[in-house]
Formats: C-alpha cells, sequence, structure tokens
C-alpha cells in the first residue's frame, strides 16, 4: 500500500536554506511488473542544486518522477516541507518533435496547472510566460515550431516552461544530454541562477562535470542510494569504478 504525506504547498511558507525540502523515507517504487526504486530514503535541501547521478537503469529518473508526482509509490513516505507544487522538465526526447506546437505554445502551456487546459490565459498569465520567455533567452523564437529548434533551444524552452508554472521546485531529467558544450554551460549557469534567486533544483544527470558543481548529490545503483553527501564525498574515484564496473 502507498504511503504518502503532503504537505499543502501553496499555505505553507517555503522552507529556509539547508533545510529539508523533500524527504523520502523507506521508499519504493516502479512500473507495473518491473520494481524499480528499493527501500530509498534521503532528503533534498531546500535552495540548493541536487543531482541524482548513476547508471542507466539506477533510478534517477523513476525518483525524479516519484518527486514530481508522475509515478505512485508502492510503499514508503514521501514529504514536501511548504513552497508550491513541484515543475517538472522531462527529457527533451519525451516531447515529440511532430507536434505542431509553437515555442510560446509550449511555453503557455505550464500555466494550465493553475489556469486550466480550457480557460483562456490571463494577462497576469501571459506576463509569466514572457518573463520566462526572456529569463531563458527564447523571446525571439516565439513563432518558431519546437520541433524546428536546435537541442539546446529546445531544452531552454523547455525550462522555460517549468519556470512559467512559478514553482521554487524545479525537477529535471538530463537537461544537457546531447548538447554541444556551450549550450551545456549555458544551461548550467541559468541553473546556478535560479537557485540563487530561490529556487530548488534537482537534476538527474549523466555530467560529472556539472555534477560536481552541485551543493548535494545522491548516487544510485540498481534502484537503490548506495551514496548521498557533496559531490566531493560521493563521487570519488572508488565509488564510481564500483557501480560502473564492467558487468
Amino acid at each position: 500500500m502507498t504511503t504518502m504525506f503532503n504537505n499543502n504547498h501553496r499555505e505553507a511558507p517555503a522552507p529556509e536554506k539547508g533545510s529539508p525540502r523533500i524527504r523520502v523515507t523507506d521508499l519504493d517504487a516502479g512500473y507495473p511488473g518491473r520494481p524499480v526504486l528499493r527501500q530509498l530514503t534521503a532528503e533534498i535541501p531546500a535552495l540548493a542544486m541536487t543531482v541524482l547521478v548513476g547508471p542507466n537503469g539506477s533510478g534517477k529518473s523513476t525518483l525524479l518522477g516519484v518527486l514530481a508526482g508522475v509515478i505512485e509509490t508502492t510503499a514508503g513516505q514521501l514529504r514536501y516541507s511548504g513552497g508550491r507544487p513541484p515543475a517538472f522538465v522531462p527529457q527533451r526526447g519525451a516531447v515529440g518533435d511532430a507536434l505542431p506546437l509553437t515555442v510560446r505554445q509550449t511555453v503557455e502551456m505550464g500555466r494550465w496547472g493553475e489556469r486550466g487546459l480550457w480557460r483562456r490565459l490571463t494577462v497576469q498569465d501571459r506576463t509569466v510566460v514572457d518573463s520566462a520567455m526572456d529569463r531563458l533567452g527564447v523571446a525571439d523564437l516565439s513563432g518558431r515550431q519546437l520541433g524546428e529548434l536546435s537541442g539546446g533551444q529546445r531544452q531552454r524552452v523547455l525550462i522555460s516552461q517549468g519556470l512559467a508554472q512559478r514553482s521554487d521546485l524545479l525537477l529535471l531529467d538530463e537537461p544537457t544530454t546531447g548538447l554541444d558544450p556551450e549550450a551545456r554551460e549555458r544551461i548550467a549557469a541559468l541553473l546556478t541562477e535560479l537557485v540563487a534567486d530561490g529556487t530548488t533544483v534537482v537534476q538527474a544527470t549523466h555530467d560529472l562535470e556539472a555534477a560536481r558543481a552541485a551543493d548535494a548529490c545522491l548516487l544510485l545503483s540498481d534502484g537503490r542510494l548506495v551514496a548521498r553527501g557533496t559531490p566531493e564525498e560521493v563521487l570519488t574515484a572508488e565509488a564510481l569504478a564500483r557501480i560502473w564496473q564492467p558487468a
């Protein structure tokens, strides 16, 4: 039986820097017939950058899905401390190129959770969308089709959609995978700015350089948490060699 405790995101005050923004305790989760996460216990600090690191199949994306509320737990506890509901930015490949959406329409989707699918956007909603697009430098792409964009441009649009949700908790799944070095550096800098401005950021990543620049790190292997702490404490040569050792 799933056990989930969720504080009222909209009314509770946001937690202080360094205090737990999310707590998971003895958490199990997965998909029908395929368990992934097993007995996972961890904390996500507020107003910080936390990275989820591990090989393919380690459970990074599943954990993000649980934190985002799109994957249900099968056991354990999930607690949020204040703030607003999380904004989730999936991998670029999860958003179809064939969808006939412009950049602006894509970012406007970030307002659906508050406004609803069929209600017209208000002047305030449009201001929020404009601000998010300006922040990520994609306002000049407003009329372009999403499928026409480069990888870096598209990722910035998806992050803009997340910002348009006006959440203080941003979850990103592999935000820089497949991008060129310049695009990776630009997105990394933007995420650092968001943390400085009061957003708690959690990202799954294979980019060890980006991971080492984070505030906190959760190292996963085979659905279990094998280490947690600062990147210096967690991403040691011995630990990485152990979980990425050849079969």
